[in-house]
């Protein structure tokens, strides 16, 4: 007979969550390994004595680790996503029929926590990694990631100085003694006089509704940080990767252990920045990350992003062997020029040269900003030298060489990558299967592509939650699938004998009872 379901609700239902979800579930195993009773001491600061009670610290942070195992980005959908689940619910501690916080309390309580919340929380399942065996230690891979800002590139506005202000700077610089502004207005009208020229047709700021003959809307020709801000997000800085637009971004920076590809240092911080100005902060945190724990930092791979002369002379000042191969424009020699280094002078050894010296002339800033050793011959050693014009120049009489001021710790590095090369490849490939693919799950997989926040604060917020919830589902992991992978390796093993077994006794069976032994053994 075919049966047909009919739904009824009732009135009153008995019904406890633990005998609903079941004993191996995720959420049930996350609940019984991760202790955060912690936190009630770490945020007791932000609360007063009296008052209404607030969210439970715990339940929040619990809430916030299922939006980032769950990939979920909104909190509005957070809440929705928590409030059907039963696991999910018996993991917050809220029965079927309790209602869950609202979603503006999660994002007023995450204002609310500083940094140093997140953090602890971080380290504590950095702890746990650590004390299972997870991180050696040795070697530690760093890499960055974009992170997109909660802000429009439409929400731009250029950075003006309003004609009102620059007439009371005018008041203010007649009536002082100093002159002080004098310099501040000569670059600002400097500044506007160049953007006359280079937005010469083009619209006003990007929120202009000129379009082109397709109907695009036609913005300005440059929207550079040092043309325009977000006062939607004041910390979101302008940035862009090959191949793709610019938009409003914060840069998140990873550091992975090589042992389990454990994060063992997280952070973010301003996308203007370039990889080697980001190195000693990440490379901070990292050390006293496993400091903590007993282990001394000793290896450091990164790509060449991470390359300068600052960030070279930091890791060598702090005993650090790093792998980080040398930027484009570095060269290990000079072709035709023999470097002095007791004298601090270059030689000219072409053949046919006069053989001219080029003496230090002391240390300048280019136009990049980069302070150079700069080195220049006489006019009287070069100005009759046959190969003059192929070595300075038509017009110039004179050779000139310049060097970085950290070209030593270049040299050293340079060094360090061709002596060996054979393993400096390896920890190239080291760096490439340590730190990116942790990078492409924390983006794709674990709530890193988008901050739903804004501030640089709530950024940094933002990076540390979505690396300890890859480093806890690392752990469960490695705690739950270790002794099955045991088990599978010794019935591998039992079922090769088993089979050795079986393809042997056949051909004993076949050569002991074949019909010519068996009538043998017949006729005895």
């Amino acid at each position: 007979m075919q049966g047909k379901k009919s739904f009824t609700p009732q009135l009153f239902v008995s019904v406890n969550l633990l005998d609903l979800v079941p004993e191996d579930n995720f959420y049930r195993k996350l609940q019984t390994e991760l202790n955060l009773h912690f936190i009630y001491k770490a945020t007791q600061k932000y609360y007063g004595k009296e008052g209404q009670e607030s969210i439970d610290p715990v339940v929040f942070f619990k809430i916030l680790l299922v939006g980032y195992l769950n990939n979920i980005n909104s909190d509005r959908q957070l809440i929705a996503f928590c409030s059907d689940s039963l696991s999910i619910r018996l993991f917050l501690g809220y029965d079927v029929h309790e209602q869950l916080p609202w979603h503006s309390t999660i994002s007023r309580t995450r204002n609310l926590y500083g940094e140093e919340v997140f953090l602890n929380l971080f380290k504590e399942v950095l702890r746990m990694c650590v004390s299972k065996g997870m991180v050696r230690g040795k070697r530690q891979a760093v890499d960055s990631v974009f992170i997109k800002a909660n802000a429009s590139m439409d929400s731009l506005v250029e950075k003006e100085v309003l004609e009102d202000a620059s007439a009371f700077v005018n008041e203010l610089e007649e009536n002082s003694e100093y002159k002080v502004t004098s310099t501040r207005k000569k670059l600002v009208e400097r500044h506007h006089d160049w953007k006359a020229e280079a937005y010469k047709g083009m619209p006003a700021n990007s929120n202009s509704n000129q379009t082109d003959e397709n109907g695009n809307l036609i913005r300005p020709k440059y929207l550079s940080n040092h043309t325009h801000y977000s006062p939607t997000d004041t910390d979101a800085r302008v940035s862009v990767k090959p191949g793709k637009a610019r938009q409003l971004n914060y840069f998140g920076q990873i550091a992975v252990d090589d042992a389990h590809h454990v994060i063992t240092g997280a952070c973010s911080d301003f996308a203007d920045k370039r990889d080697s100005q980001c190195l000693e902060q990440i490379v901070e945190l990292t050390e006293e990350n496993l400091k903590e724990n007993g282990i001394e930092l000793e290896e450091l791979l990164a790509d060449g992003g991470y390359s300068s002369g600052e960030a070279l002379a930091y890791l060598h000042e702090k005993n650090i062997n790093a792998y980080i191969p040398n930027f484009g424009q570095y060269k290990p020699e000079r072709e035709g020029f023999t470097f002095n280094k007791e004298e601090n002078y270059y030689q000219c050894t072409k053949p046919e040269g006069n053989q001219a010296k080029l003496l230090f002339k002391g240390e300048k800033r280019d136009s990049k900003g980069y302070t150079k050793r700069t080195y220049r011959s006489s006019e009287t050693d070069c100005k009759n030298c046959p190969l003059r014009e192929q070595c300075c120049g038509k017009s110039t009489k004179f050779k000139k060489l310049d060097d970085s001021i950290h070209k030593e710790h270049y040299d050293r590095m340079h060094q360090k990558l061709t002596q060996n090369e054979k393993y400096a490849k390896k920890m190239v490939k080291v760096r490439s299967k340590t730190v990116e693919p942790v990078i492409g799950t924390l983006v794709n997989f674990t709530n890193m592509k988008r901050v739903n926040t804004r501030g640089i604060k709530n950024a940094n917020k933002h990076v540390l939650m979505a690396s300890l919830t890859y480093n806890l589902k690392k752990y469960l992991r490695f705690i739950t699938k270790k002794p099955s992978v045991l088990a599978q390796v010794l019935s591998l093993k039992q079922g090769k004998n088993f089979a050795f077994i079986k393809s042997v006794f056949p051909s004993i069976n076949n050569s002991i009872l074949s019909t010519p032994n068996f009538m043998i053994l017949n006729l005895n």
